[in-house]
């Protein structure tokens, strides 16, 4: 969840200062923007995937820490939850082979991860929410030892005064109540990176808004949260109402939530930080000792820290990135919109659809956002979260449509000739569209694999409990196999 911070209680003081630190770096990144201070390189990619910890009865294995110790490599590190680890993995170009090569250093990195981890009684699963969970303990049971994440906690609690309540839609309902933002750890994701030229960056962003509904019709696989069975995506709610600042009061006001889709289409990047420092308090006002515009005035390139921890706590589905690298500023879209697995090959997979979609996107004299109001694709997000592979969407000029009829027909046409653009070569875009092709023709994903595996454990007398970790086992083990999951058969 970001860069570390140190533990304090933070003062009044501590919040006025921040405010001002956080508006000259926004002042500096205007100045910056103004004189095309970026680096020009684009179409780089970077990855994150965030995993669970399981025992050797697949619950959730609560040593993060251990398992790290092992594992020994900085490309792994902590999460939320004391049963998550993140690996992170080293930027590349997407062009020729670097999609066939990313699988294999994936499966490689992960194949070592799991064997380091059996070492200390653990295994490691790619999934969106782990559906062997409990419920989480009151207190900070779950937390991992890291400061940043328990001084997040005190600062939503203490924005919201009470405890917090989930209310999370679906054929289960599941209401409760818990006292940390701990129950967010059950939500694991995949962050697609993609580094873009300034003046770009709204187009690319404002794609990558349109294709959220896809996507995650396309990817869903959290459909279980502590036993009920909900949206197929579940994780994009459970996350967005695990960190909720607001009352319902303020809810009611229209304030806006951590988690945010956003409220329009965006002109320049500049739209989005400015958002982030008009609309949104501070709940970890770090100060360090840059002045950024000095550094400017200088001929230096700032790290603007204060602005980038401040974007850290918004956690937008799509998230605009400053970052300096070998002393270079660059500019990201951080796509923060799938769940993780279900295996590599669809991970690698899902990233080759969006990075071919976007780009193909943005390069359209008319592009989709131009034909299709911004609530459009909000309701698209919704309704890709809530259905998975039984959603319908809005399309421009088509109207509501199958999920799978729009990948088909439109969307995976865009992903090719975006793919053919960057260069990527034709065995690695054939190996992984016909993944995405083969998934829609089937109207199969993670999500609907896993009803259907717990739903046919249950058939045979299992009670729900014993039903999860059976599917999870069968799960794991097509995990490993690395088989896309739509040639799952049901258990």
């Amino acid at each position: 969840m970001g860069q570390d911070v140190s533990a304090k209680v933070y003062t009044r003081a501590d919040h006025t200062r921040y405010r001002l630190a956080v508006r000259r770096c926004l002042d500096a990144l205007e100045r910056m923007l103004d004189a095309g201070s970026f680096v020009e390189d684009e179409w780089r990619t970077g990855l994150e995937i965030e995993l669970d910890l399981v025992d050797g009865d697949l619950g959730p294995a609560m040593n993060n820490t251990d398992v790290l110790e092992h594992i020994d490599d900085m490309r792994f590190q902590t999460e939320l939850g004391r049963f998550n680890i993140e690996l992170n993995v080293e930027p590349r170009r997407i062009d020729g082979q670097s999609l066939l090569q990313l699988e294999s250093a994936l499966r490689k990195n992960l194949n070592h991860a799991r064997d380091r981890a059996g070492d200390v009684g653990s295994d490691i699963v790619m999934i969106g929410i782990l559906p062997t969970l409990p419920r989480p303990e009151p207190g900070f049971s779950w937390f991992s030892d890291n400061a940043r994440y328990r001084l997040l906690d005190q600062a939503v609690l203490a924005a919201r005064r009470e405890d917090i309540m989930l209310d999370i839609p679906g054929p289960e309902r599941l209401e409760m109540s818990t006292d940390t933002i701990a129950v967010e750890a059950a939500c694991t994701s995949v962050q697609l990176h993609l580094q873009v030229r300034p003046g770009s960056f709204a187009r690319y962003w404002n794609a990558a808004q349109v294709l959220a509904g896809p996507q995650l019709a396309l990817g869903a696989n959290s459909p279980y949260l502590f036993g009920h069975q909900l949206m197929a995506e579940t994780r994009t709610e459970l996350f967005l109402q695990a960190t909720d600042t607001r009352s319902p009061e303020l809810r009611n006001q229209g304030v806006r939530p951590l988690v945010p889709f956003g409220d329009r289409w965006i002109n320049s990047i500049f739209d989005l930080f400015e958002e982030n420092v008009r609309y949104y308090p501070a709940l970890l006002p770090e100060v360090g000792d840059e002045d950024p515009l000095a550094v400017l005035d200088g001929g230096g390139t700032p790290t603007l820290a204060e602005l980038r921890l401040h974007n850290g706590t918004i956690y937008r589905w799509n998230r605009p990135i400053y970052d300096v690298s070998d002393g270079q500023p660059h500019l990201r879209v951080e796509n923060r919109v799938l769940p993780s697995g279900p295996t590599v090959v669809d991970v690698v997979a899902n990233a080759a659809f969006f990075y071919g979609v976007v780009v193909e996107m943005v390069v359209d004299e008319r592009p989709v956002w131009s034909r299709m109001s911004f609530e459009a694709a909000r309701e698209n997000f919704r309704a890709g979260a809530r259905d998975g592979a039984a959603a319908r969407l809005y399309w421009p000029g088509v109207g509501q449509v199958d999920w799978d009829e729009l990948v088909l027909r439109a969307l995976l046409p865009m992903a090719q000739r975006g793919l053919e653009r960057l260069g990527v070569a034709g065995e690695a875009t054939d190996r992984y569209l016909d993944i995405i092709e083969s998934r829609a023709k089937l109207r199969v994903n993670g999500a609907s694999w896993q009803v259907a595996a717990t739903e046919s454990f249950e058939a045979r007398g299992q009670a729900r409990p014993d039903a999860l970790t059976s599917m999870l086992r069968a799960y794991m083990e097509h995990m490993n196999a690395n088989e896309p999951v739509h040639t799952w058969p049901v258990p």
